[in-house]
């Protein structure tokens, strides 16, 4: 199996969410994990980040029990450690400290060494006339796709 057409979105985070920066952190995993991940057994609805004792953490992020697994199976929704350099992390702890902003996982995703990373950003909340505009905007895109085809 190629491992690059695993690309797990957050499709409802670009929705709630306006993007302010984003960045690519590698996550820690067990080995069954990582082979859920491989056969695409994972999604980011729900999930969020946080810090803890200047740590990042994503939390919610669900990972289907490996079907081949054994006893130390692992729990199909538990915390797991985001890694990221030491200015990055200030950066971002610094903007979330803010008002209004959040820390949302957009995408799992394997390198070209097979390994597992998570694309996060640093979002604020749409408000609902954001969300709104949103909508507008992609039936209008929609509408246009169509016109140029015929």
């Amino acid at each position: 199996m190629n491992q690059s057409n695993i690309n797990i979105k957050n499709k409802r985070a670009s929705f709630d969410y306006e993007f302010i920066e984003t960045y690519t952190a590698g996550i820690v995993l067990t080995g069954t994990e990582i082979k859920s991940i491989r056969l695409g057994k994972a999604s980011l609805v729900d999930t969020f980040c946080m810090f803890e004792k200047n740590e990042l953490w994503v939390r919610n992020m669900y990972i289907a029990e490996y079907f081949y697994g054994s006893y130390n199976n692992h729990a199909a929704r538990s915390d797991r450690k985001l890694l990221l350099n030491k200015k990055e992390l200030k950066k971002i702890q610094r903007l979330v400290k803010e008002t209004g902003y959040t820390i949302v996982p957009t995408r799992i995703f394997l390198n070209e060494r097979g390994l597992a990373k998570v694309n996060i950003a640093v979002a604020r909340g749409k408000k609902q006339y954001d969300k709104r505009q949103s909508l507008r905007e992609k039936d209008d895109k929609r509408a246009m796709d169509r016109a140029m085809k015929h």
